[in-house]
């Protein structure tokens, strides 16, 4: 009890005496953070950013394969619908910053956009390092102090409001407002290591199960594995929960030495999750309808004449992807192309048109994307990111429990919320 009575009065003398008790702590300084910092700062508040790392913005710098899918080009109520861990909860946030918004914004930082297929907006610079540093120089340019290498350790409460943080050194400081912004429990070493939930927890908060989203996929077939490093560029992927469709795209498939990556496949984990007797079909030829496939393959058959039929097929398949086809509809790759029959011949095009792939298991959260699961998003103010149990306390970004599918909406849905916190903190 007297321990308890010296903390207490120690808290106290520090929000009492410390000249710099009018701030904001934001804790986290990736892009939700940076984002809330920049906001606030911006408003004219004292702002200090802690991030445990030796600098900020280390997950920014490698998103998008390195490019930085920093939104989607939609409307907000698409928006919410490519966003299936809590996507409702995130509309007065998207509708207070929408996409085109965030392209106004970052293009005030310097940084030229660009829109690709699906309505992605990238950098011109294709440079997510750029982006990093550009939001880092603006938010320290706004006024915004940010301190490395402090992790914190509790956040503190005083009648029941949040009133600072107390490091894992030991250091206590003061605050009007806390902004919770670690990020989720992917991609570790940029420092995403969950610590966010331990600290809503013990604020009393709820944190759902946390699993990866967007995570590649192990496969019990071991084609992918002989094709480790190929991209498949504009094939039609289709996932499936037992007979039921989930999932079906055209984009982008990686073969890995575990089975299947790529924005296709990354999409189709999330719609996965759960589901009993997961697998994915794989159009090698979305843009030939079979019949149409068939009378392609009879031309170059006939064209091909004495020549082995591996030899021509080239012209339909990347030269690593030949065998895998040829074995999986059982056509000799040696048989010349006049010796082909009609069997086979169909069994060929079966097999361009559908290739299976049985999901076995999602890789580890340590290779997702972005993390499904985090603080309960019933426990937060939609309209303002604070929290409905510790007035002064404010959530940003993949430490809630919302997130998007691929395509710019996790980096959207930072800057959305972070800059909604940094407005209310």
């Amino acid at each position: 009890m007297l321990a308890t009575c010296r903390r207490l009065f120690a808290i106290l003398s520090v929000l009492l005496y410390n000249p710099f008790v009018d701030r904001i702590l934001v804790i986290g300084a990736g892009a939700a953070g940076l984002f809330a910092a920049l906001t606030a700062a911006r408003r004219g508040r004292a702002v200090l950013a802690l991030e445990k790392m030796h600098r900020p913005a280390l997950k920014l710098g490698i998103t998008g394969k390195g490019r930085c899918n920093l939104t989607n080009l939609c409307d907000v109520d698409e928006f919410i619908a490519n966003v299936p861990g809590n996507g409702r909860f995130l509309r007065p946030a998207v509708y207070a910053f929408t996409p085109q918004d965030a392209v106004s914004a970052f293009a005030q930082l310097g940084v030229e956009t660009k829109v690709e297929r699906g309505r992605r907006v990238f950098p011109v610079s294709d440079d997510a390092p750029l982006v990093a540093r550009s939001l880092i120089s603006a938010t320290r340019a706004a006024g915004a102090r940010i301190r490395m290498d402090a992790p914190v350790a509790e956040i503190l409460l005083v009648e029941g409001r949040a009133a600072g943080v107390r490091l894992a050194g030991g250091q206590e400081l003061s605050a009007s407002a806390v902004i919770l912004a670690t990020g989720g429990a992917s991609y570790p070493a940029t420092g995403s290591t969950g610590d966010g939930y331990r600290l809503a927890r013990q604020c009393g908060h709820t944190v759902t199960d946390i699993r990866p989203s967007l995570v590649p996929l192990e496969t019990q077939e071991d084609w992918p594995r002989q094709c480790q490093g190929l991209t498949l560029k504009n094939v039609e992927l289709q996932a499936w929960s037992g007979s039921r469709s989930v999932y079906r795209e055209l984009g982008e498939m990686l073969c890995t030495h575990f089975g299947a990556s790529g924005p296709l496949v990354l999409t189709a984990s999330r719609h996965l999750a759960g589901v009993a007797s997961p697998r994915l079909t794989l159009d090698l030829k979305p843009g030939l309808s079979p019949e149409r496939l068939d009378a392609r393959l009879q031309r170059d058959l006939v064209a091909g004449g004495n020549k082995q039929l591996k030899n021509i097929m080239g012209a339909l398949l990347p030269l690593r992807l030949i065998p895998v086809v040829l074995d999986l509809a059982d056509v000799p790759p040696e048989l010349p192309c006049h010796s082909i029959t009609q069997a086979q011949r169909r069994r060929l095009g079966e097999t361009l048109k559908r290739l299976v792939l049985h999901v076995t298991k999602p890789r580890p959260i340590a290779e997702a994307v972005a993390t499904a699961g985090g603080v309960n998003t019933r426990e937060i103010n939609p309209g303002t990111m604070e929290s409905r149990l510790v007035p002064g306390l404010l959530f940003a970004g993949e430490v809630m429990d919302v997130d998007g599918y691929t395509g710019g909406f996790n980096l959207h849905i930072a800057w959305a919320t972070g800059r909604l916190a940094g407005m209310n903190a």
